[in-house]
Formats: C-alpha cells, structure tokens, sequence
C-alpha cells in the first residue's frame, strides 16, 4: 500500500501539549478482546459520518523547536467545501484564512499581507502532507485517511484496540530498512474502549521520516455526532517537533453561517 499522508493548515500552527501523566501497566486494566471484523465495522461507520456544517472556538496551547504561544480560533466548516479560521491573540484578530480543496488563503492583519497558494503550502511550511479531506477529518475526530475499500487488520495489544493499515509482520520489516514498505504510510487507529468512537491515531511516514500522534482525550455528544473537546497532537518531522492542545468550546452542529475572508486594500503579498 503506498499512500500519503494527508492531513492540515495554519490552524495546525495552532496547537500543544497536554502533560497526561502515562500510565503504567500495573496500573491499567485489560480489555476484553474483541473481533477484528467487529472493530473494522466500527472503523467504517465512523469514517462515514459528518456534519454538513460545523462551527467551534478552541483555546490553542502551540509549541515546537522555537516557541511557546497561546491564542484562540474560531472555526467555520462547510463539508467536503472550505474551513474558515480566525485565530485571535488577545482577543486582537491576527491572521484569518479559508482553505479549499485546491487552495489556501491567507490573510495577516499584523504584517498587513496576504498568502494566495496550493496545498503545497502546508507540506513546504509544516512538513506534513495533509489533503482538504484530512484536515476536516482531523477537526472533527473522525479516522484520518480511512478508506473503506482498503483492507486493514487488527494488531492484538491488552491495552488498546487498534486497527491498522499493516500487518504487525510488516512493520517490524521497518527496523530492516526494507525499501518496498518504506515507502508506504503506516497508520494505526485506536478505537475507544467504550467502542463508541476514535480515540487516537498514530500515523508514521518512513521516506520523511515524519510521524504524527493524535489523542482525543476528551469528547462531546452534540446533535449526535460525537466530538471532541480535548484534543493533543505531536507532529515530529526531521526539521522540527510541534506539540499542540485543543480545547473546544461553544460546538455548533449543522447550524450555516458565513464565511468571512477578505483582502484589505493596501495588503501585498507575504514575503
């Protein structure tokens, strides 16, 4: 299987790290085993799900190789459409963008400049290569990447009920170097233990040496759809680290409203 990693935007620039203290196994219970078609069939319903709609505010914590920042951003989604966000630092709005499946676009209220370019951005900027559809994915807590035509298999661990994009055998093959299987994406999805939803990813690409870890540490039950309110993302790539904590508030589903981005006059292109 060879695929790319695709998943997010300068709201990704937006996150950090919670300190969740790791449990040991002492500590944890095991869980009961279940099926691999048991748990692929709740990997395929809730690939499926998403609202036409969505609308939060998350309290961002962003830190990497270089800097620790704080800010908020408000977050307007029209499925399989745009996302627009506005993050705000002190309550100043400072940058605002709209990204689209082709396109990303930028606007910088504190350096009075735009940006205009491809999804390239993300990759030559974050050094990830997420897709518009990952980005929504990863938004709304659902299981990036998933493809329900695309065979998966269960890796049996006490603790955890993970399904994965490769055999266990396979990805051992990794410490070898093997060249076919390094050029593929690894993902591993962790279903909840309550079997009602996702609660954490981890992807690994091998050619970039890039990998991402996401944990839902929280989630919300709003019109149905189960959300999240607590998210923590480390994304290490070869020329930096970035952890990155969300917290949602004031989630509205299937409610429109507005998309707001516009270019003041005067603003050149960011440099």
């Amino acid at each position: 299987m060879s695929r790319s990693i695709n998943i997010m935007f300068p709201f990704i620039a937006l996150l950090l790290f919670s300190c969740a203290k790791e449990l040991t196994e002492a500590d944890r219970q095991k869980l009961p085993r279940r099926k691999a078609q048991d748990l692929i069939h709740i990997m395929d319903s809730l690939s499926h799900r998403k609202p036409s709609f969505f609308y939060t505010k998350i309290a961002t914590d962003y830190s990497d190789t270089n800097r620790t920042i704080s800010f908020k951003t408000s977050i307007r989604m029209i499925k399989d459409s745009a996302i627009n966000t506005l993050i705000t630092y002190a309550n100043i709005p400072i940058v605002n963008s709209i990204i689209t499946n082709d396109t990303v676009k930028i606007v910088n209220k504190r350096d009075k400049c735009y940006i205009t370019q491809s999804l390239d951005y993300i990759k030559d900027n974050f050094g990830v290569d997420f897709s518009y559809r990952n980005l929504e994915e990863l938004i709304l807590g659902m299981p990036l990447d998933y493809d329900t035509a695309q065979k998966y298999f269960q890796i049996h661990d006490p603790y955890n009920y993970t399904v994965s994009s490769h055999k266990k055998r396979e990805i051992k093959r990794l410490d070898r170097n093997d060249k076919e299987i390094k050029e593929d994406v690894i993902i591993k999805y962790f279903v909840a233990d309550s079997l009602n939803g996702l609660k954490g990813m981890f992807i690994e690409s091998p050619s970039d040496s890039t990998s991402i870890k996401v944990e839902y540490l929280n989630r919300e039950l709003v019109s149905n759809f189960n959300v999240p309110k607590e998210v923590y993302i480390v994304i290490t790539s070869p020329r930096n680290q970035m952890r990155i904590n969300l917290n949602y508030n004031k989630i509205e589903i299937d409610e429109p409203q507005p998309l707001h981005l516009v270019i003041p006059e005067g603003y050149e292109k960011c440099d």
